[in-house]
């Protein structure tokens, strides 16, 4: 039995606006909110809209037997809720029908995973959280920032909780193997390892409407058949791109949403079922390990992370990015802990590159500056000021071990001080439930006093029958007894009357 496990990322940054040298100090708020909701109404209504729609009728028209899984960003989802809530709506829906996963991700789409363990899964935890609040759904499987991986990344994946984990199926890691396998991590040999099938990918995304394309144009029934060529004990071939690939990428006129729709009319026909990562890492054994000794991606023709790092402007801002980072997991700011979550968002760095050729031309293409030195020379402004922000709360005058020691002993008093408030708390409902007690207690010791003043008050069985007779004739027997009234008194001493008249 083969499959198809599709995934579909989307996600949109919080771009920045124009920051100047001056407003360094000045203005603290770094954000185009009328570009942001400018280009995520446009694709929304364009791409995901439509796109989420078609998921929908698939799924229903093929009674559950379509499956799919959907990555989305949690600045993304932010921006959803805020400029286009309808398509939350549409995400419920499908979340709803039980046919559509929700995959874990870093919340700001973000590069912490390289430099940063604990904010990386500060991020993954919040992003689960947010999923959860909004879809009801639990993550099982983790895909991370454009698919980045490694082996030092999977012990931390598998103790978070995550059975599976999704990567590029980079040919320089690959060899001769297939990514149409699941594959064990080599230092973590309990978690799994799924691999996109790039070519088969790419495809769809980016040579769809290629006209110069020997296979154009691409048909669903003639797409199918390549996945069924394939060797017959590959059971999987993981297809995974932007949804925006759908309406956006590949605009609607090309007939991009009835391929779409036609796959799994013709997948049936080939036996071919669709599952979804969580799923797959079910019902498929790993083949054997897979080792990953550098960190690999799904970006650019090296399949690295040169994307982000491969130039001294993009690593120098990441090294002053990263080198707040404890000073901002410390402090209680939300606003400034939130804003350093959104000047993480890996598209900040991607704007930097200075790579050429094909690869340049895709940068510049999703880029809003006109230069990297632009991006650069405008996200350093940004990130000036936010550092004089976290000075201004911890100064940088203060090591960052002399730091850590200060706030352990001040995390310490504060547990002290909530254990014993928790004490004092508990005493106070000893105390309450003692009160309520000794109250219903109470009633209870009034009333015996009453009860007693009530009986001694009450006329006695035998003397009742008689105050019932006073008021009626006496009998004769008793009436010869006023004759003789002398006797009333002698009842006390009648010893003494006999001997007198003995006399």
């Amino acid at each position: 039995m083969k499959a198809i496990c599709f995934n579909f990322e989307i996600h949109q940054p919080m771009r920045l606006k124009r920051y100047t040298f001056f407003d360094i100090g000045n203005d603290h708020y770094y954000y185009d909110d009328f570009l942001n909701e400018d280009i995520i109404s446009r694709i929304a209504e364009r791409s995901y809209i439509p796109a989420a729609k078609t998921l929908l009728k698939m799924i229903q028209d093929n009674k559950g037997k379509f499956r799919c899984s959907i990555s989305i960003t949690g600045t993304a989802i932010e921006q959803f809720e805020q400029y286009v809530p309808e398509f939350i709506d549409l995400l419920r829906e499908l979340a709803a029908t039980g046919k559509c996963e929700f995959t874990a991700m870093p919340y700001a789409n973000s590069l912490a995973a390289l430099t940063d363990p604990d904010e990386w899964q500060a991020q993954i935890q919040v992003h689960a959280e947010k999923l959860k609040a909004l879809f009801n759904v639990t993550p099982k499987v983790l895909r991370n920032t454009e698919l980045i991986y490694c082996d030092e990344l999977a012990p931390q994946i598998l103790a978070m909780g995550y059975k599976g984990v999704m990567t590029e199926g980079a040919k320089h890691i690959l060899g001769w193997k297939s990514p149409n396998y699941v594959y064990s991590a080599a230092s973590a040999p309990k978690l799994k390892i799924m691999l996109r099938n790039s070519k088969l990918s790419e495809d769809i995304a980016a040579r769809f409407n290629d006209h110069s394309w020997p296979e154009f144009p691409l048909t669903a029934d003639k797409y199918i058949d390549w996945i069924a060529q394939t060797p017959e004990e590959e059971q999987v071939v993981n297809l995974w791109m932007n949804l925006e690939t759908f309406g956006g990428m590949q605009p609607a006129e090309t007939g991009i949403f009835q391929f779409l729709e036609a796959l799994p009319r013709f997948a049936q026909e080939k036996g071919i079922e669709f599952w979804t990562p969580s799923e797959v890492c079910s019902k498929i054994k790993p083949i054997d390990s897979l080792v990953v000794m550098h960190p690999i991606s799904c970006i650019d023709e090296a399949r690295d992370t040169s994307a982000w790092l491969g130039n001294k402007l993009q690593n120098e801002a990441f090294n002053k990015l990263y080198s707040v980072a404890e000073r901002v997991r410390i402090c209680d700011d939300r606003r400034l802990k939130q804003d350093y979550w959104y000047l993480q968002g890996a598209d900040n760095l991607y704007y930097m590159s200075t790579k050429h050729f094909a690869d340049g031309a895709a940068h510049s293409m999703f880029s809003p500056y006109e230069t990297p030195f632009q991006a650069f020379t405008n996200y350093m402004n940004v990130l000036s000021d936010f550092i004089v922000r976290v000075e201004e709360q911890y100064p940088s005058t203060i090591e960052n071990e002399e730091l850590n020691a200060l706030l352990t002993t001040i995390r310490n008093q504060g547990r002290e001080i909530e254990t014993l408030n928790k004490e004092v708390e508990s005493m106070r409902r000893s105390e309450e439930q003692y009160n309520i007690e000794h109250a219903l207690r109470e009633p209870k010791k009034e009333e015996a006093p009453k009860e007693e003043a009530k009986a001694e008050k009450a006329p006695k069985a035998e003397d009742a029958p008689k105050e019932k007779k006073k008021p009626g004739p006496k009998p004769k027997a008793k009436a010869e007894a006023p004759a003789e009234p002398a006797e009333k008194p002698a009842r006390k001493k009648p010893g003494p009357k006999p001997k007198a008249k003995v006399e």
